[in-house]
């Protein structure tokens, strides 16, 4: 067996790895299409080394949209049985990447159980967990704290570690003189910001980033570069905060590259629809075509109990223009923990955003099912439509909840349906509508 220290490396010393040709398959690609894009980094394939059961999946906006389901206990709701059955629920449901996001209680047995079971690809904020694992308040940590706390998360077997890099003691002056309306709503980047802001350090995540480069190197664990600075609501998309850490961002990819370290770049938050499609562009630009990684976007802020629909709109918009990765969004936004069926409707509602996105953007094969979804339900044949939706058993219990008269309609329409008309009509049949 060949030695390499990423799956970048491998690609860049022309190496197939078995990650590589799994991603090839899954995205009808050849092998030699997909290796230029995973040593230049336009594609990522977020894969440690110990995590042994991971179904391995590729990041890049020229393949199918990927799904991030986020999850973890808090201090309010501490079940880390309940979380398991949300991971294995997103898993069967479709999601690509899980990221444990626990803050409370022992970490280390859940987030090693995720490695030792999940097939997804795993996630962590290491900055998230710093405080719970020394449990010491945040200002008494020091830089090597959460330097360890990164190998830590690698050790253990986590794909990409979120790392807000890119804001220094500058945005601190920023952040102060710019006015932004929400301020910081980067959970990691408060933690950052007030640590700094406490110790009068600079952030240890830039300052050391060539020692998180070589954790990372060594373990193939994906930077993911956070936004600190990701707008809170629409009145601060855009600004002055947010586009000079993208710049930083910018140049901290370029430094992992350089590494064979393979990276993601986090992006947007709440953004108006027609500031969507011009961020992609410019984050494709400034990142050297880097995987984009968006929360969202929402486009709009007075929807709480709706934000899987306003997070879909804005992810659809923003994977059709070069977006590779959406982080769902569930109906609990901004409210509460989600629980089961939030994760269900957040996941749902992310997977038709990227769904239709792929579509837009003539991913192979993405519009396959809905071709046959179309054919099935010519045909009126309901079974056959099952076998195409998305969610096959919500489908199906709406339609028996209220279960026509004759089996070749539904309730809606009856002997009126449009389809049934034209099907005997052009059989040459009478169409019985009374």
């Amino acid at each position: 067996m060949e030695n390499y220290s990423t799956q970048m490396d491998a690609a860049r010393r022309g190496i197939v790895t078995d990650q590589i040709k799994i991603v090839a398959e899954k995205e009808k690609m050849s092998v030699e299409e997909l290796m230029p894009l995973v040593a230049s980094g336009k594609v990522a394939i977020p894969c440690n080394k110990k995590h042994k059961c991971i179904n391995p999946e590729g990041v890049g906006s020229m393949l199918r949209t990927k799904i991030n389901v986020n999850l973890g206990v808090s201090r309010d709701c501490k079940d880390y049985d309940v979380e398991m059955q949300k991971v294995m629920a997103a898993v069967e449901m479709g999601a690509e990447a899980i990221m444990d996001l626990s803050s409370h209680g022992n970490t280390i047995p859940f987030r090693r159980k995720l490695v030792e079971e999940c097939p997804a690809m795993i996630g962590t904020v290491p900055v998230y967990d710093s405080v719970i694992h020394y449990q010491r308040d945040l200002a008494s940590l020091t830089a090597k704290d959460f330097i360890d706390v990164v190998r830590l998360h690698a050790e253990d077997g986590v794909d990409f570690v979120t790392l807000h890099c890119g804001i220094t003691r500058k945005t601190i002056e920023q952040i102060k003189k710019h006015k932004r309306t929400m301020n910081i709503v980067s959970r990691g980047g408060s933690l950052v910001f007030a640590w700094m802001s406490m110790t009068g350090n600079e952030n240890p995540f830039y300052e050391y980033y060539d020692e998180i480069l070589e954790i990372c190197r060594e373990h193939d664990v994906t930077i993911s570069l956070g936004d600190a600075c990701r707008p809170g609501c629409l009145a601060d998309a855009s600004d002055v905060c947010q586009i000079e850490e993208l710049v930083r961002l910018g140049e901290l990819t370029k430094r992992a590259w350089e590494k064979d370290v393979q990276v993601m770049v986090e992006g947007p938050g709440h953004m108006p629809m027609d500031q969507i499609a011009a961020n992609m562009k410019i984050q494709q630009t400034i990142c050297m075509g880097a995987p984009f990684y968006v929360l969202g976007p929402l486009v709009t802020d007075i929807a709480p109990g709706y934000d899987h629909i306003t997070s879909a709109i804005g992810g659809a918009i923003a994977a059709q223009n070069g977006a590779a990765f959406l982080c769902y969004v569930t109906p609990a936004e901004h409210l509460a923990l989600p629980n089961v069926d939030d994760v269900k409707q957040g996941i749902i509602a992310s997977k038709i955003a990227a769904h239709a996105a792929d579509i837009a953007k003539g991913v192979k094969g993405a519009i396959d099912m809905d071709k046959k979804m179309a054919v099935a339900r010519q045909k009126l044949d309901w079974e056959a439509q099952w076998e195409c939706a998305l969610d096959p058993e919500t489908a199906r219990s709406i339609r028996d909840s209220r279960a026509p008269e004759h089996d070749d309609t539904c309730s809606m329409c009856g002997k009126f349906c449009a389809v049934r008309s034209m099907n005997k009509a052009l059989a040459g049949e009478i169409i019985d509508i009374l």
